[in-house]
């Protein structure tokens, strides 16, 4: 699987408040981080997921890159008490896309995924600039936009989209009308959960987006996203499984080598004198001897 670091931007403004997604905004977003998170890291265990919210007086670091769960729930615990104004989002995008920079492992592949709930208020001139930093510093970015879906808030995601994407597929937008489905099961049927070569995001008024034609595991992501979920995490696991048993067979293999290499030196290893400062064997020959 991809090997990647990914910061998670939620929208914390006051939009967040609405309970058009059950239980509310925010907390539709708690889970479906949650989700992301645990795609992230069991698809490699060495990718990380940082976190960031962009409301209130502005964006805010709530986790750096790293592969504790624990300490994004922590920062989402956190956000709850923060919910008010409105969001930041080019700056948030630009925190985020430093503590990419500055990661430690430089061969993890950088990706933003943006919750946009609210009100945009950068012109789409103003997104496309800062799509075409975001280009060339290799950095994709993922938009889930939900709640606040007017006309102009698309377009300007859209705007940003195109710039972004280039010839590449790496960068997405997924836009979630709410619905009797929870948010986070309906992200696991889009491309930001998916991968590359799945089907498009979700249009206004429509259903998440659906997985691929193929069907990998024979189950649409579409109609069940919960059981494909959980058939791409345990395929995964069995991966692991096999191959942490691969090496400690070959572990035990090669200490079985060496001990076999350690018994047959043995001899070879005697002392040349023994306790009474004779030679090695020298008793039990002249015993022979004696004898004869």
């Amino acid at each position: 699987m991809v090997l990647e670091a990914v910061v998670v931007v939620v929208d914390n403004s006051e939009s967040s408040r609405n309970g058009d997604y059950a239980p509310t905004r925010f907390e539709a977003q708690c889970d479906a981080v949650n989700i992301i998170f645990q795609n992230v890291v069991q698809g490699n265990p060495e990718s990380s997921v940082g976190l960031m919210s962009m409301g209130g007086k502005g964006p805010e670091v709530l986790a750096t890159l790293t592969t504790d769960q624990g300490k994004i729930l922590e920062g989402l615990h956190q956000t709850k008490k923060k919910i008010r104004g409105s969001a930041h989002l080019s700056t948030g995008i630009q925190i985020a896309s430093l503590a990419l920079k500055h990661r430690q492992n430089k061969s993890q592949r950088a990706r933003i995924v943006v919750f946009v709930c609210s009100p945009i208020e950068e012109t789409e001139r103003e997104l496309v600039v800062l799509a075409k930093k975001m280009k060339k510093f290799s950095i994709s970015v993922d938009f889930i936009l939900f709640g606040d879906m007017d006309e102009e808030n698309q377009a300007k995601l859209e705007a940003f989209n195109r710039e972004i994407k280039g010839t590449t597929d790496s960068s997405h937008l997924v836009v979630i009308p709410p619905s009797s489905k929870l948010l986070s099961d309906q992200l696991i049927a889009t491309p930001i959960l998916l991968g590359e070569g799945a089907a498009g995001g979700a249009g206004l008024g429509g259903e998440a987006a659906g997985a691929s034609e193929d069907f990998p595991f024979g189950v649409d992501p579409s109609q069940d996203p919960e059981l494909a979920l959980a058939l791409r995490m345990s395929m995964e696991e069995e991966k692991a499984r096999q191959e942490k048993r691969a090496r400690e067979e070959a572990e035990a293999a090669k200490k079985a080598s060496l001990e076999s290499v350690k018994e047959e030196g043995e001899g070879e290893s005697a002392p040349l004198l023994d306790k009474d400062g004779q030679p090695g064997g020298s008793k039990k020959d002249d015993d022979k001897m004696d004898t004869s």
